[in-house]
C-alpha cells in the first residue's frame, strides 16, 4: 500500500472511529444479552431439561439392553448317529425280548408303530377308533416306559431295539 492509501485509510478511521467503537460496544453487549437469554432459559428449565437429559440416556441404556438380552444365543451341535436302515429285501424279525423288557401294552406298541408310519395323534385316535386324549394317554406312557421325550427319540429307539420296522 502506497503512503496516500495509508493517510485515506488513516483519516477514514479517526473520521469514524466514535462510530466503529459504537458499533463493537453494541455487539458486545448484544452478545452479553444473548448469553444472558441462554443462561435464563438453561436455569428457568433447568429441571425439564435435566429430566429430559436422563430419559434419553434410559431409553438408549433401555434399547440397548434389550438388544442384547433378546438376540438368542444359537449353538449349533452336531451328532453323529448310526442309522439303522431297514433292507428292503430282508424280513423284519420282532425282538420279542427288549418288547417284554419295556412291558409296553398292546394299545402302547400299536401307537408306537402308527407314530413310525408318521401319522399324527389325530389320524392314529381315528385309525384306532378312540379318542385324542386316550392316544395322549398311550403316547405319554410309552415315552415313560422308554425313556425318551419325544415322538422322534421314541420311534429311533423302537427302530434300534427292533420293535418297529
Amino acid at each position: 500500500m502506497n503512503y496516500s492509501g495509508c493517510m485515506m485509510a488513516n483519516n477514514f478511521l479517526s473520521k469514524y472511529k466514535l462510530v466503529f467503537l459504537y458499533g463493537v460496544a453494541l455487539a458486545l453487549l448484544l452478545f452479553l444479552l444473548r448469553l444472558l437469554e441462554l443462561h435464563f432459559v438453561i436455569m428457568g428449565n433447568a429441571m425439564e431439561l435435566y429430566i429430559g437429559a436422563i430419559a434419553v440416556i434410559f431409553t438408549a441404556l433401555g434399547i440397548w439392553l434389550a438388544l442384547k438380552l433378546a438376540r438368542p444365543k444359537v449353538e449349533t451341535v452336531v451328532v453323529e448317529k448310526e442309522v439303522f436302515v431297514h433292507q428292503n429285501g430282508a424280513p423284519f424279525i420282532l425282538n420279542e425280548t427288549a418288547l417284554q423288557a419295556l412291558q409296553l401294552t398292546k394299545r402302547e406298541f400299536e401307537v408306537l408303530q402308527l407314530m413310525a408310519e408318521g401319522l399324527s395323534n389325530q389320524e392314529i385316535a381315528a385309525r384306532l377308533f378312540l379318542s385324542l386324549h386316550t392316544i395322549k394317554t398311550h403316547s405319554s406312557r410309552l415315552f415313560e416306559k422308554m425313556e425318551v421325550k419325544r415322538r422322534t427319540q421314541a420311534i429311533e429307539k423302537g427302530k434300534r431295539l427292533q420293535i418297529i420296522p
